[in-house]
């Protein structure tokens, strides 16, 4: 699934849950990285589509890449989209940045392996895909969708009800 949308769902439900010990923002952003490894390869046509990078041992060392790199740039958004202001800058805790990226990132695997055949997700202990074919393509989207719609529901219920 390079760079889909999908992936986001679950990270929605788990911003819901979470609240403020999660960053939907780092989350997204361990998407992108997960997926740049898969873009090379389509972009050059050299190289295993989901390679290394969508390994747990990948997605262990791009979550810390993810972590470093996504605190800046998610505080740096917040401030862009106006949510975070001049005089009253939103910090992202270092634990929330890292536990927002190894969510990210270990879902990123999970729901690919569960999708392609190619993925090997305990490389290099085996090479075998355990997960692969448990969901259909359209359970897996739906999964995905529906995450995405009961996340954002419990979300607003929840600063619906904290704002009154």
């Amino acid at each position: 699934m390079p760079f889909t949308t999908f992936h986001m769902g679950i990270g929605i439900l788990t911003k819901a849950l979470l609240q403020g010990s999660f960053s939907l923002m780092v989350f997204g952003w361990a998407q992108i990285v997960m997926d740049l490894q898969p873009l090379i390869v389509i972009i050059t046509g050299e190289g295993h589509l989901h390679g290394f990078s969508h390994t747990y041992l990948g997605a262990t060392l791009l979550a810390i890449v993810s972590g470093l790199t996504g605190k800046y740039l998610s505080e740096i958004g917040l401030t862009i989209f106006g949510i975070s202001k001049k005089d009253n800058l939103i910090k992202i805790a270092w634990w929330v940045v890292f536990l927002s990226a190894f969510i990210g990132t270990y879902t990123h695997v999970l729901l690919d392996s569960l999708m392609h055949s190619d993925v090997e997700p305990f490389y290099p202990f085996t090479q075998q895909n355990i997960f692969w074919q448990y969901l259909s393509f359209e359970q897996i989207h739906k999964l995905c969708m529906y995450s995405g719609f009961l996340g954002a529901g419990i979300y607003y219920y929840i600063q619906f009800r904290n704002n009154r």
